[in-house]
C-alpha cells in the first residue's frame, strides 16, 4: 500500500520535530508518507455454508517518511524497518450474492502499534468476479526515545475482486 500525504497551512502550537522549532502560527508545508509492504499468511479456521473465518500473520515492512518545512529550516526523518502483525478474515454471505467482509491486520506492544481493518459489503458477480464496498481504518504509531507518531487515516473503499 503507497500512503502519501502533501498538506500545508498554519500551526495551532508550537511543535519541536528533529530539534527544530515551528512556532504557533506559521505557515508549514509537510510531507507524511506510510507506505507499506505485506506478505500474509492466513489459515481459515472455520469454513461453513454461511461465513467463514480465518486468522494468521502478516509480515510488514514499513517505509516511513516525515518532512517539515517553514522556509527556513525543513528537518525530515525517513525509516525503514520490519513490524510483525496479526491478520484476521471474517465473511459472512447473507445470501448467494451478498456478503459482509471484515478483515484487517492489528497488533500492539510497547514499541507502537499498528491497525489496517476493513469492513465491506460484497456482492458476487460470478464465481470469480465481485465487488466490494466499504470503509477502512488505518491506525498506528509510535512513542520511543527516537519518536512519537501516531496517525488516523479513514476512507471509503471501492474494489474489484478477482479469484483464482
Amino acid at each position: 500500500m503507497i500512503l502519501k500525504i502533501e498538506s500545508n497551512g498554519t500551526l495551532d502550537y508550537d511543535i519541536n520535530y528533529r530539534d527544530s522549532i515551528f512556532i504557533a502560527g506559521e505557515q508549514i508545508d509537510a510531507i507524511y508518507q506510510f507506505n507499506s509492504y505485506r506478505f500474509t499468511y492466513r489459515y481459515m479456521w472455520i469454513q461453513k455454508d454461511k461465513f467463514d473465518f480465518g486468522i494468521g500473520f502478516t509480515a510488514k515492512i514499513r517505509d516511513a517518511y516525515i518532512y517539515l518545512d517553514n522556509g527556513i529550516v525543513s528537518p525530515s526523518k525517513k525509516n525503514i524497518g520490519f513490524v510483525p502483525i496479526l491478520n484476521f478474515w471474517f465473511d459472512y454471505r447473507f445470501t448467494d450474492k451478498l456478503s459482509l467482509l471484515i478483515e484487517g491486520d492489528a497488533l500492539a506492544a510497547p514499541q507502537g502499534r499498528a491497525e489496517d481493518v476493513l469492513t465491506a459489503l460484497t456482492y458476487n458477480i460470478s464465481d470469480k468476479y465481485k465487488f466490494k464496498l466499504g470503509y477502512r481504518i488505518l491506525e498506528g504509531g509510535a512513542d520511543n526515545d527516537e519518536v512519537y507518531t501516531f496517525s488516523l487515516i479513514n476512507y471509503a473503499v471501492f474494489g474489484f475482486i478477482i479469484e483464482f
